[in-house]
């Protein structure tokens, strides 16, 4: 650490942290990041280090053009975002998804955390943000239950919870390939799926067990909590109707089974590389709470895994987010307590990038605010980083979590055709960002 009077603690140091601690100490500010790991572990978390991936190893779709979230990527990427810089560094096959080895990407994070000269890294479970200096709490989904009676006592009962899930990993090697294949839907991003095919009665077979399946007991205060609708375990889906599955994570379109004469099987199950390696690979859309028993017996029913070795099952957490809009100003800032800020999923956005680039605005706005003595402007309303912040900040009916998408995004006052208004709301968030960005240019 250096002598600067300006000094800052992060509780948390997961995506929306990280990036948080980064951007503040990348503008001159003295950073204490504070970790509970790994004097304690969250229920998902896994290792010690900082952005560690507990879910999916993809940060969803690139193409700025198709997906408002690879949009969200490349405005981070312009803000020298340092999860971005991770995931670029790591990423590994997965069509035009971005997915990365998720140990690579969070190691590197951890180094440029640890390396950092204004960033100190300290392992203790905070109770409550410090009463003398400003703070940014991003304590994520599962934030401990150390902090949740400081939350209660400031925010009263606006907090709400909702259900994330892990989809299981295979090792590969244990796959069927005679039975599977490797294909991406329409082929688009060449071979970077691993396909396994299901014909109608084998189809129904396994969605009648999936209904019959044994789940995880839930305590008592889980009950009647809500899924978000983004992130449904595969048997809720299946509750909803015998073709739910197969017009969601188990579509077929665009896939052509090549053991079976190039035809289309009738469902598909899709796994996702996992690890740089290539050895570990996640079912896409399988998130589950059924026991782990149940989900080796189940699961090794689809053509191709009937030997497989699942080197991680699913698990169902809790997933807690405060009602921002009511709580929050347009700076992240908590209403009655503006030296304290909020980010990540805690603030009901919903994905890894989504976290990240909470993270990155509550670290820019407070930086400027303490160096500069005033507040920037926001990022414009057109831009995925402003359409993600008028999400958790502007009040309207009832709060949920939300990915970014371009259905938040404000209208183009140009016609446009179908098929060219996504480019058209990229190259316009892009072309409107950069003024902004100018502005609160990162230190090289």
């Amino acid at each position: 650490m250096t002598d600067s009077a300006i000094k800052v603690q992060v509780i948390g140091a997961g995506l929306a942290g990280s990036e948080a601690a980064w951007q503040l100490a990348q503008r001159g500010v003295d950073v204490t990041l504070v970790e509970m790991r790994p004097a304690r572990f969250s229920p998902a978390h896994q290792t010690a280090l900082c952005a560690e991936l507990v879910c999916s190893n993809s940060l969803r779709g690139g193409d700025p053009d198709r997906h408002a979230v690879g949009l969200l990527h490349e405005e981070m990427r312009r803000l020298n975002s340092l999860i971005l810089a991770a995931a670029d560094a790591n990423r590994i096959p997965a069509g035009g998804a971005l997915a990365v080895d998720r140990h690579g990407f969070s190691a590197f994070v951890q180094q440029r955390i640890t390396e950092h000269p204004l960033i100190t890294l300290a392992v203790e479970e905070c109770c409550e943000p410090p009463k003398d200096q400003p703070c940014i709490v991003a304590t994520g989904p599962l934030t401990s239950e150390g902090l949740i009676p400081w939350l209660e006592s400031h925010l009263g009962q606006d907090r709400l919870y909702f259900y994330d899930a892990l989809a299981p990993i295979v090792a590969v090697d244990s796959i069927d390939m005679k039975k599977a294949w490797r294909q991406s839907r329409y082929d688009k991003g060449g071979d970077d799926y691993i396909n396994c095919p299901m014909e109608r009665d084998t189809y129904r077979s396994f969605v009648e067990q999936l209904l019959q399946a044994s789940q995880v007991k839930q305590h008592d205060f889980e009950q009647g909590i809500p899924f978000f609708e983004g992130c449904l375990p595969i048997e809720v889906m299946a509750s909803r109707g015998l073709d739910t599955l197969r017009f969601g994570p188990m579509k077929p379109v665009g896939l052509a089974n090549p053991h079976d004469g190039g035809r289309r099987p009738w469902a598909v199950v899709q796994l996702r590389q996992d690890n740089q390696a290539a050895t570990l690979w996640n079912m896409v859309g399988f998130q589950t709470r059924m026991t782990w028993p149940e989900q080796r017996r189940i699961f090794r029913m689809i053509p191709g895994l009937e030997n497989a070795e699942f080197e991680r099952l699913g698990a169902m957490h809790r997933n807690t987010y405060i009602n921002s809009p009511l709580v929050l100003d347009r700076y992240l800032r908590l209403h009655g307590c503006k030296r304290i800020s909020f980010a990540g999923q805690i603030t009901g956005v919903e994905g890894y990038v989504e976290s990240a680039a909470s993270g990155l605005l509550a670290g820019i706005f407070m930086a400027l605010e303490l160096t500069t003595g005033r507040l920037p402007d926001i990022p414009p309303a057109t831009t995925a980083l402003g359409v993600l912040l008028n999400h958790v900040t502007l009040p309207g009916k009832r709060f949920e979590p939300m990915n970014v998408n371009f259905g938040l995004f404000p209208p183009l006052t140009q016609p446009t055709s179908k098929k060219q208004r996504k480019p058209a709301l990229a190259a316009r968030a892009l072309a409107e960002l950069d003024p902004w960005r100018q502005k609160i240019v990162t230190k090289a």
